[in-house]
């Protein structure tokens, strides 16, 4: 990965993005897209949509959501202990003894999650599942006047972001899922104009993925695409646990996924293998028989019908502060779709 897209990559990664509160990692793309899209718009749901020769006859679209997992604010006890509601889906298990940021309107305030200490925890606690609704936060107030001098009800909650590098051109961070997918749609679009195209493409930035795939299904009605490519992460099985007869075998590093399944489109995930081999680079299948739990559910169904494509991203521990990617999986997903959207001439036809 160049060190541009590295460092673009890290911002995004370091900026907080909750559910419903997407907009400033969506500064973050405009900054990015205006260095290089023909048009930079956002829309009234917070999607911004970035365009390279919007005129084009065949309208293509990429889909990567920026919006992570988090927490919203709901109450404030008199010590001053701050409780909340997740926004997404989590495993309370993984909030225990996190350092986690509330984003308030004056700024970040620092806080804590943790839970009385094993010493003082009887069996029958020890043997019982935490609940969402019996985790705190902690930003070391006094009392809740102090606590509500700062934070709101209603102010979004995250992990405390950061990058780390690692071995093997690995990386972890919290909102891997999805930054990673929103980087390869606006990599791969700026990788794409600079290839040429013919046809009018879109990537946008989708907004409240995690609640309901709610900006895929607004941005995807106004650009009313022919052709759509969502990007996501998926999960990497090359760990412990994992059952691969169901998950298929997806490891870190050999490439981005190819789904096939009655989601995509047929001759859309052909398009993408052929693309891939005549890249020489490696992908990896995987099958679905359902409607995806990701952007590419609501694109496929959008106005008329969209020929979709799912391309996703290999994640090990996914919706926890320490999702794993490989940067070269997301180096060759740029690439893919860059001459994905490049070798189309514009006439093509994906009926099924």
């Amino acid at each position: 990965m160049e060190a541009a897209g590295l460092e673009f990559l890290q911002t995004l990664l370091d900026t907080p993005s909750p559910s419903g509160y997407e907009r400033p990692v969506q500064d973050v793309v405009r900054k990015y897209a205006g260095q290089f899209a023909d048009d930079v718009r956002t829309d009234l749901h917070g999607n911004v949509i970035v365009s390279v020769n919007p005129a084009g006859a065949m309208r293509v679209m990429f889909a990567g959501h920026c919006d992570q997992i988090g927490l919203l604010v709901t109450q404030i006890d008199d010590n001053g202990f701050i409780y909340s509601q997740p926004i997404g889906g989590w495993d309370p298990q993984q909030l225990i003894g996190q350092r986690m940021v509330i984003w308030t309107a004056s700024g970040p305030v620092p806080a804590v999650i943790a839970r009385k200490p094993i010493h003082l925890l009887t069996d029958e606690e020890r043997k019982q599942v935490v609940k969402q609704q019996d985790l705190w936060l902690d930003i070391g107030a006094r009392n809740k006047q102090e606590a509500a001098e700062t934070v709101r009800i209603g102010d979004p909650v995250t992990l405390r972001l950061g990058f780390q590098a690692m071995r093997n051109g690995l990386a972890n961070a919290p909102a891997m899922d999805n930054k990673t997918g929103l980087w390869v749609v606006m990599e791969g679009i700026r990788r794409a104009k600079l290839r040429g195209v013919r046809c009018a493409l879109h990537a946008v930035s989708t907004v409240q993925e995690e609640i309901g795939l709610r900006g895929a299904q607004t941005s995807a009605f106004g650009i009313d695409p022919h052709v759509g490519i969502a990007v996501d992460v998926t999960h990497a099985t090359d760990c412990p646990t994992i059952d691969k007869r169901q998950q298929g075998e997806i490891g870190l590093g050999k490439g981005p996924v190819i789904f096939r399944g009655p989601n995509m489109n047929p001759r859309v995930t052909e398009r993408l293998m052929e693309t891939s081999q005549a890249l020489s680079q490696p992908f990896q299948l995987a099958a679905i028989g359902r409607a995806t739990p990701n952007d590419a559910n609501v694109l496929q169904i959008s106005r008329g019908g969209v020929a979709v494509g799912l391309v996703s991203i290999p994640n090990r521990y996914m919706h926890s502060a320490v999702e794993m990617v490989s940067l070269d999986d997301l180096d060759r997903a740029a690439e893919l779709l860059a001459a994905f959207a490049a070798g189309l001439q514009g006439d093509e036809d994906f009926r099924p």
